[in-house]
Order: structure tokens, then sequence, then C-alpha cells
């Protein structure tokens, strides 16, 4: 157990005025503190309801006490909590009291950090604890839940564990190279590897959903000048953001707009018409709405009805598009079926009245995991997504080099680099483990 040698402690509770308010401690001091507050020594992990006393004998609060003692509590720590009267004056009147006790105030995370130095919470779980407390949407909280309570790091877990058994076997294969049996052409070390691409697939999907329900989606709306881009940024907005006249070329910069639907954050750009021009702020406007496109997670592409033109836009492959046709209120319903069909349009609205908007919203939701298909969807970060990128690619490169026979030793390296990038997720692998599973697994007795 990490011993960090001090005694923490903070308000665990919302700041301001409530019925309730909580004062976490945590450290060796902990059940000294509770003996002094309460005037009497604390039974382990039952409710107490007493006075809380001061220095000079006085009652500050009256509230219940819980003391856990180490390693069964949260941190791994002594913790007690004392539960009293959420008014900011009466909580800084008992906090002051344990300051005097011996403790100090908390760092940010702190008391999350030491259960993870204590082995109570790996990385990814404490991460999810503050995603659920910041969570905008019943299916972020789930979301939270779920990587808190540690199914994302067991899913983790898991392919770590099929990466070593891999990596056993392969090493073992190497080690008897003189023998005459041909480990590596096994087709069923093949088969592990191609089912532990599919896997990270599978974990992708989840983590992937749930990034975008934390962080939100970045849609980048683009097209022709006077298509109705800023219209729909202000129907979306629900709020007149930015300027809409009737002039080409009205919007030179980059807009941005953070709207919720749902509870679900989105980040909406607004941005330059694409058009020829010899104009020099509406080049730079240009270049500026084309550099959006590129870093953004979907865009939207939209076309007037009443002067349909598609604008020249090459996305990279990570970027999608929708191509929806606006202005559906000054068209007929033959011309719109018509257009839909030519551009390949998903959706037809009117910014301006508001027609199709609601289909619009809930496509945007989807887009974001809100509701999705994807089932056990985890919190993930953006650090998240990128060690099991670099793990995924990594193990197809060592599936490539066993398919092709093609030097052995690169492809246990590739596993080696894949599980050291799942590494990074939980922190928790200790590179002995390998070893000590090759031995007891092949017992290697040469």
């Amino acid at each position: 157990m990490n011993d960090s040698g001090d005694t923490i402690t903070a308000v665990a509770s919302g700041a301001g005025r409530a019925g309730i308010g909580i004062i976490r401690i945590s450290g060796p001091l902990a059940p000294q503190i509770a003996q002094a507050i309460c005037q009497q020594a604390l039974p382990v992990r039952e409710a107490c309801y007493l006075p809380f006393i001061a220095d000079d004998s006085s009652v500050l609060d009256r509230g219940i006490a819980l003391l856990f003692e180490a390693p069964h509590s949260f941190t791994g720590e002594h913790v007690l909590e004392l539960q009293g009267h959420g008014g900011p004056v009466v909580l800084d009147m008992v906090m002051q009291r344990v300051l005097q006790l011996g403790a100090r105030i908390a760092r940010p995370g702190e008391f999350s950090e030491r259960a993870f130095l204590n082995d109570k919470l790996d990385l990814a779980q404490a991460e999810a604890i503050s995603d659920l407390i910041d969570s905008s949407s019943v299916a972020a909280a789930k979301a939270a839940v779920r990587s808190m309570s540690g199914e994302f790091s067991a899913h983790v877990g898991a392919i770590q564990e099929e990466l070593i058994a891999v990596r056993v076997w392969l090493e073992a294969a190497l080690d008897f190279s003189e023998e005459d049996i041909d480990f590596l052409a096994e087709p069923a070390l093949q088969q592990r590897a191609v089912n532990l691409v599919s896997e990270f697939d599978n974990l992708l999907a989840r983590a992937e959903q749930g990034q975008r329900l934390r962080d939100g989606l970045t849609i980048v709306i683009a097209g022709v000048t006077n298509a109705g881009k800023s219209s729909l940024l202000n129907a979306l907005a629900g709020a007149d953001t930015a300027i809409v006249t009737d002039i080409e070329g009205t919007t030179r910069d980059v807009l941005r707009e953070e709207i919720n639907i749902d509870g679900v954050p989105l980040h909406v750009v607004d941005t330059a018409g694409l058009r020829a021009t010899d104009d020099q702020v509406e080049l730079e406007g240009i270049r500026r709405a084309r550099a959006q496109m590129d870093n953004a997670d979907h865009v939207l592409v939209i076309i007037d009805a009443t002067r349909p033109a598609l604008p020249d836009i090459e996305l990279p492959e990570s970027v999608r598009r929708t191509v929806i046709i606006n202005k559906s209120d000054q068209v007929d319903e033959t011309t719109l079926a018509s257009l839909t069909q030519q551009f390949d349009a998903s959706f037809c609205i009117s910014a301006k009245v508001g027609d199709g908007l609601d289909a619009l919203k809930a496509y945007l939701l989807s887009l974001a995991g809100h509701d999705s298909a994807v089932e056990g969807v985890y919190s993930a970060r953006r650090r998240h997504l990128d060690a099991l990128y670099h793990a995924r690619e990594a193990t197809d490169a060592a599936l490539y080099r066993l398919r092709e026979s093609s030097m052995p030793e690169l492809a246990a390296e590739e596993l080696r680099l894949a599980q050291r990038s799942l590494d990074q997720i939980s922190g928790v692998f200790d590179s002995e483990d390998l070893l000590g599973r090759i031995f007891s697994d092949f017992c290697i007795g040469k």
C-alpha cells in the first residue's frame, strides 16, 4: 500500500448552501481525528449520530460520522466521513477543527490519486469518476458508470491477456526454432491474432462512442455562399448567433457555437462560403473553412435548393460528410425529390422556418453516440483512444508478418508494442509478468 504519510481533507459535497454537507478525511490521522471530534472511539463501518466537538468542548454541529479502516476504503487508507448540515459557515467550522488536528487541504483529485496509488482503482476508473460527475446526459452517465465500475478496464485486460498468450507462443517458437516442430505454422496462432484485431475493433467502437458522449462532436457547416449555413447554425443554437443577410460572403471567418441537444454537447462551426473570389479577406476565410473541415468529426454540406451547387470539398478519410438540401420551403416536392437523388442528400430542411430540423437534431445525436446501437458504451478519453489505435495497428502489423511468414521476431516485437500501448490505459502491467507466464505456461527447462 502506498503510504503518503500525511492526512488530507476536503469538503466532498457540492459548494453552496445545502441540507447536508460532507467532509472527507483520508490518511493515518483519521482515527485520532475521529476520536477528538466525536469524543469517542468510533466503530468501523458503522454510522454514528453524534455531536462534532470543538477544541473548547463546544458543539460545532450534530451529524453522522463514518470510519473506514485501511485498506478497506475508497483510498485504501483510514478514511473518516463527517456528514453534517450543509451551510458554508458550519462546514468551515468543522473543517477548521479537522485542520487543527493535523490534516491538510487535499489537492484537486488527490483522493482518487491515492485510490489509484493504493491499487483501489486503475487510471481509467479514476478518470471515469470525473466523467460521471461532469456527465451532461443520461447516456454519458451510464457510460461513465461502466468505466468507473471496471468494465472498460476488464475489456482492455482481456485483450491484454490474449496479447500475452500470443506473445508467449511466439517467444516459445523462437526459443525452440532448432526443433523439428514449426510452432509458427499452426493455423490457430494466426486465428488468435485475427480474433485480437476483431476484439480491438469492438472495443474501439464502444470507446469512440463514449468519447463522443463525453467530449461532444465537432460539426462543421460548409457550402457555397448564401446556402443557409449561418441560418442553420442559428436554428440549431436557438439564437441569432451568426449574422444572416442576402449579401454573398457575409460570413468571412470561422464562427463557433457550443450547443446542447438533449444533454449532449455539440461544437458547431459555421464557415465562410466556398466560391471563387479575388477578395483576400474572403480567401483567408475560405482557407480557414477548409482547415476546420479537415479537423472536424463531421461535415454538414449545405446545398441551396433554389440554386443547387455542390462545392468542391476534399476531406480526410476519417471525416464523414452529410449532404443537406436547405430552403425546402421555397421549392416544390418534385424538385426536392430530384435534388435529393442528384446530390445523394440525407435531409431536406428549411433552416428559416424549421422544417426537418427535428430529424436533423436526432441524426446529430446519433452521431454523438446518444441512443446508439453500439451496446455497452464506455466513457473514454482521447488518450485511451490513441492507445487503442496504436495497439490495434501494431497487432495488425504482427498478423501481417505471421501470414507472410516474414520475420516472426518483428511480429513478437509488434505485439510487445501493442501491449505497451494498452499499459498506458490502466498503468498496471509489469514487464516481469510476461516472463512468469512464459515459464509457467511452457515449462521451459533448457
